[in-house]
């Protein structure tokens, strides 16, 4: 009797395709043999943080780049390893990574960075997870840093989604200030855009000392690397010859970004998988292009409002069927007042369309720039997708107040 007898036959036991699949999750930390193309932004990272292996205040860095760049991975793993370095002079170094784009707000990061450093039975203090107001958050966070940590790494990813920038000065001057006074912090921006400082106020800009680093996009060389150095998620001999070639290609066309080539690879992975293929192909990769895009753009209007989506929809459908890549605000505006009545939804000003596509521009589901007429007429907002519209339209209509547009497509065009 074997010892699979007795297991539950609703559950599949064995993987023909993955020998770690966990290699090709976007959360998984590669070691440093496994990173490739990022020397000297490595080293760049590396210098602003080293004096925190000394228990010393880090300089202060952010950095910029297109999405899939390495800006995030580099960042935790030059931490981690100052961590480690640390520790062989019993220096206590901790860090905390916050998603702004989930925890936006100056109450929400405080505390999660306090419960993340925090050791009750050395600060003396909880932090938890509701009843305190954003002082009573700080006052708790100063007394887990100073006695819980000799040095403190804050990453804020996606720091331009930002509610209120207040955090930053509160953080960067916490010793000045002497809110902490047996540590230091160092704070570590990531941010896709390049022009966020601009923004900050000037409270900000006056006490955050920084350096600054820009990631450059991946070329399809470095892409192909990348994904050699996570073969091994896949038995060997699963992928064909040319899965690894074509997967690099199709994401250097997207701006060399390693994490989609790297979604890429795993969704084909899995659909070769759902289709009992013994092997990866090209046609795999293909169709798990498609579905890594459909997926992304998901994340990136879920719980937007259905008059967004509707607003949306209006600009795919001008993009599908007109030479044009982007329209002015009026255009669209013409457009979704058509969508509107067919969703039977209240129809909106055009001032309002105007703020939410302002929106889904901060958002990066579309692009927007204003445009000229010339001396003394103004300027316009044009608009753009950043996606390719078949993929739009697709999600979109997976909304169940939009599918009925589905049939009546070509007549709202």
């Amino acid at each position: 009797m074997s010892a699979n007898d007795d297991r539950d036959p609703l559950f599949r036991y064995d993987d023909p395709v993955f020998a770690d699949e966990r290699l090709l999750e976007i959360t998984h930390l590669p070691g440093p043999d496994r990173i490739v193309g990022r020397d000297e932004q490595m080293q760049r990272v590396a210098d602003a943080l080293n004096p925190a292996i000394f228990g010393s205040e880090p300089n202060h860095l952010f950095i910029f780049g297109k999405t899939g760049t390495g800006k995030s991975l580099i960042s935790r793993s030059i931490t981690q390893r100052v961590i480690s370095e640390a520790q062989r002079d019993d220096i206590t170094v901790k860090y905390a990574f916050i998603d702004c784009g989930e925890q936006n707000t100056e109450a929400s990061i405080v505390k999660t960075i306090a419960q993340i450093v925090n050791e009750p039975d050395r600060s003396g203090v909880s932090v938890p997870d509701r009843g305190l107001g954003t002082g009573d958050y700080y006052k708790r966070l100063w007394q887990a840093i100073d006695h819980c940590t000799d040095v403190t790494i804050v990453i804020l990813d996606e720091i331009d989604m930002l509610e209120d920038d207040e955090v930053l000065r509160k953080l960067s001057r916490a010793g000045e200030n002497r809110r902490i006074s047996d540590s230091s912090i160092g704070i570590i921006g990531i941010s896709n855009k390049i022009d966020f400082p601009d923004h900050l106020s000037e409270r900000v800009k006056s006490s955050l000392s920084r350096d600054e680093l820009v990631f450059s996009p991946y070329d399809a060389n470095q892409l192909v690397e990348i994904l050699e150095k996570r073969r091994d998620a896949f038995h060997d001999g699963v992928l064909s010859d040319d899965v690894i070639p074509l997967t690099a290609a199709l994401a250097a066309q997207e701006h060399g970004d390693a994490r989609k080539a790297i979604d890429i690879l795993r969704n084909a992975g899995r659909i070769a998988k759902k289709q009992n293929a013994t092997r990866v192909t090209a046609d795999h990769v293909r169709d798990a292009k498609e579905k890594t895009e459909a997926d992304r753009f998901n994340e990136l209007i879920e719980g937007s409002p259905q008059q967004a989506k509707a607003i949306l929809y209006s600009l795919t459908l001008l993009t599908e069927n007109s030479t044009e890549k982007e329209f002015p605000t009026k255009i669209i505006y013409n457009q979704y007042k058509e969508v509107a009545l067919q969703l039977d939804f209240d129809v909106l000003s055009e001032r309002r369309v105007q703020e939410i596509l302002q929106e889904q521009n901060f958002l990066n589901v579309i692009q927007s720039e204003r445009e000229g007429r010339g001396r003394g007429r103004g300027a316009h907002a044009k608009h753009r997708l950043l996606e390719n519209p078949s993929i739009v339209k697709k999600v979109l209509l997976r909304d169940s107040r939009l599918a009925v547009l589905e049939d009546d497509g070509d007549d709202a065009a």
